[in-house]
């Protein structure tokens, strides 16, 4: 009879704590099968990772030029690098901003380089952090899911409460 107790208990503390250290998120390009517009969290193979930061947020970066699309998601954190960043970071997407000082002093011809910045001309920035892989899907698609896990466990929750306490 503990042994059911002490399962009980746990699945209890799961449901309800949370892993406060930091956000996880999806981190792939659309290069990697199952990461492209069309996300499959099946075909790139994991189940996301976790932030280096503790204060990280999830970010889907879409940069299109004419019908090429590259989809790219990632931790805040480790898009440091972009000066293209918008300074509003909260739920929902925005345009990328514009780094009028990016490369003014970089002489050479090396297009590939793309130094400046500018082969794309559709860059924008989906930040995400109020769930955990959130970079994935739409919310809404997210949304359901998170709802019909969370129903699942607490039915199986309650099946074994039931069980313990007859």
């Amino acid at each position: 009879m503990l042994h059911k107790s002490v399962i009980a208990s746990i699945i209890i503390v799961m449901l309800a704590v949370r892993d406060a250290s930091a956000i996880w998120c999806y981190r792939c390009t659309s290069a990697t099968p199952g990461c492209g517009e069309k996300f499959n969290w099946r075909g790139i193979g994991f189940l996301g990772e976790q932030c280096p930061e503790s204060n990280d947020i999830c970010v889907k970066v879409i940069e299109r030029r004419g019908a090429q699309e590259t989809i790219t998601r990632d931790c805040l954190s480790a898009l440091s690098f972009r000066t293209d960043v918008p300074a509003d970071k909260y739920e929902g997407c925005r345009p990328a901003a514009k780094d009028v000082r990016l490369a003014n002093y970089v002489n050479h011809t090396i297009k590939e380089h793309d130094v400046k910045r500018d082969y794309f001309n559709d860059v924008t920035f989906c930040f995400c952090f109020l769930d955990h892989r959130c970079n994935g899907a739409k919310a809404n698609v997210n949304s359901i899911a998170l709802l019909g896990f969370v129903s699942i466990a607490l039915i199986f929750a309650k099946k074994l409460l039931a069980d313990i306490c007859a």
